[in-house]
């Protein structure tokens, strides 16, 4: 899972019934399904305003994932779907989504894990 780093800026992404994929600009792709997705973290860095500061970070059961960064046009999309998962920590996901600590949110843990 990478941050938005020069060569790894997202061409799209894309929120289905299937999972999360974000094409990025140099032609690979990360992605996750709904089914394999054992965390999700909302990463904070000291960026912003003027850069992206804020990125949804899913992780796979099997270590692979995707970062979404939050000002992504399909993040609001994705947002409402992980709000629906079964324990989804609302609660500390605005306290992500409003501070500008420098800080790792586990807002959602899959109860396999």
């Amino acid at each position: 899972m990478s941050q938005d780093s020069p060569r790894a800026k997202s061409r799209t992404v894309s929120v289905d019934d299937i999972g999360v994929r974000r094409q990025l600009a140099d032609g690979s792709e990360e992605s996750v399904t709904w089914a394999e997705l054992s965390a999700v973290v909302v990463r904070v860095i000291p960026e912003g305003p003027w850069n992206e500061d804020v990125f949804l970070m899913l992780a796979g059961a099997d270590g692979h994932g995707t970062a979404v960064p939050s000002g992504d046009p399909a993040a609001d999309a994705l947002i409402e779907r992980l709000q629906t998962l079964p324990g989804f920590d609302n609660d500390k996901f605005v306290e992500a989504m409003t501070t500008d600590a420098d800080k790792a949110y586990v807002v959602w843990k899959s109860e396999s894990n």
